[in-house]
């Protein structure tokens, strides 16, 4: 097993994130809807923001601001599915709540195989609407943290010396430190100080959270 040291991970969510508050985007094309999802969110506690097409959501939309989307699956010009689409393409993460009709259950379902969180079916209770919003709002704390997690992992890994990333490699492969002496033709007492700048430098507490932190970042 290698490391790959070429850092160029799309992350898709800036690391420096600026810590928007959470919002769920309510894109229909009927005011009614939005209106009246946007109450019911506010009800509870929930902010949104109500758009009117997809469109309009697609030339806003950040990548750093936390939320979800609840889409209209059938609408005028750009459909949800078309949307959804076109968000799969820019790696976005913000998870995706279908409305839909009666007649869109197969739309719904080609929805899900391409990345959906979930659909619902008008007409709906808001007691359903209200905790499938709270559990994509939470899938997409998961996917931030994920993220966040992983280019701090990056950003370590980045800290690392030449010499530094040779040892990690070799750690990674179950290499004792008499062989990798031979290997990098340095002592073993130079590679076991350079195996606890790698240990101190990422944070990990063993080898096999070190391989474990490695895998996680994408870059073994």
């Amino acid at each position: 097993m290698s490391v790959n040291m070429n850092m160029g991970v799309n992350l898709n969510v800036n690391t420096k994130e600026r810590r928007l508050p959470e919002t769920v985007f309510v894109v229909d094309d009927d005011a009614g809807v939005r209106s009246s999802i946007r109450l019911l969110l506010k009800s509870v506690g929930i902010p949104a923001t109500p758009m009117a097409s997809a469109q309009e959501f697609l030339a806003s939309y950040d990548p750093e601001q936390p939320g979800c989307l609840v889409l209209d699956i059938r609408m005028p010009g750009m459909s949800g599915l078309e949307l959804q689409q076109q968000l799969n393409m820019k790696g976005a993460i913000i998870p995706v709540l279908f409305i839909t009709g009666h007649g869109d259950v197969p739309m719904a379902v080609a929805a899900m195989q391409q990345g959906a969180f979930d659909f619902l079916q008008k007409p709906f209770r808001d007691q359903d609407l209200i905790e499938r919003i709270r559990k994509a709002l939470e899938k997409d704390r998961q996917n931030r943290e994920m993220l966040r997690q992983r280019e701090q992992i990056r950003r370590r890994l980045d800290s690392l010396t030449a010499r530094e990333r040779q040892v990690l490699d070799l750690m990674i492969q179950g290499t004792q430190n008499k062989v990798m002496a031979a290997h990098l033709g340095i002592s073993q007492r130079t590679v076991e100080i350079h195996r606890a700048h790698v240990m101190e430098k990422l944070g990990a507490h063993s080898v096999a959270q070190l391989v474990r932190m490695v895998l996680d970042a994408g870059h073994a």
